[in-house]
């Protein structure tokens, strides 16, 4: 194909779309959908650790020993 056969089916082919930013509101709705059904995964699990405080502290007291000294492991 010569150079001005290229601009020619460039030009055609642009007069065939509509507005760009029209076509593609689609995936930025998916996109917003997306990130606030992870944010609001997120937020579910705020404040877990909390949750169960007393089970917390019983297991640090029965295990206080197994602590490795500083030093030694990975």
């Amino acid at each position: 194909m010569t150079f001005a056969t290229l601009v020619a089916f460039a030009a055609e082919g642009a007069e065939e779309h509509g507005s760009v930013a029209l076509e593609t509101v689609g995936y930025g709705i998916v996109a917003i959908v997306a990130f606030a059904a992870l944010a609001l995964v997120t937020a579910s699990y705020r404040n877990v650790a909390n949750r169960h405080a007393h089970k917390a502290e019983a297991y640090a007291r029965a295990h206080a020993d197994d602590v490795p000294e500083a030093g030694h492991g990975h």
